[in-house]
């Protein structure tokens, strides 16, 4: 088993950039503060990322009304 690390691990905030101790005590991990937080959770909610999918042609033929071609 690995020993306790005597510094912790550094991750950079994805919304800035600042580094940020990966520890317990921060309640925001991966973001630096609550602001970056909420910031990244309101571009999600409108819909500023997107995760990439390819559409299968058997669910194009789904989507369609009935009696469509």
């Amino acid at each position: 088993m690995d020993a306790p690390r005597s510094t912790p691990r550094t991750v950079n905030c994805p919304r800035c950039s600042t580094a940020v101790a990966w520890v317990a005590d921060n309640h925001f991990k991966p973001f630096c503060s609550e602001r970056c937080k909420m910031v990244d959770l309101g571009a999600w909610a409108n819909e500023e990322y997107r995760v990439a999918a390819v559409e299968q042609e058997d669910e194009v033929e789904d989507s369609r009304e009935p009696g469509e071609s």
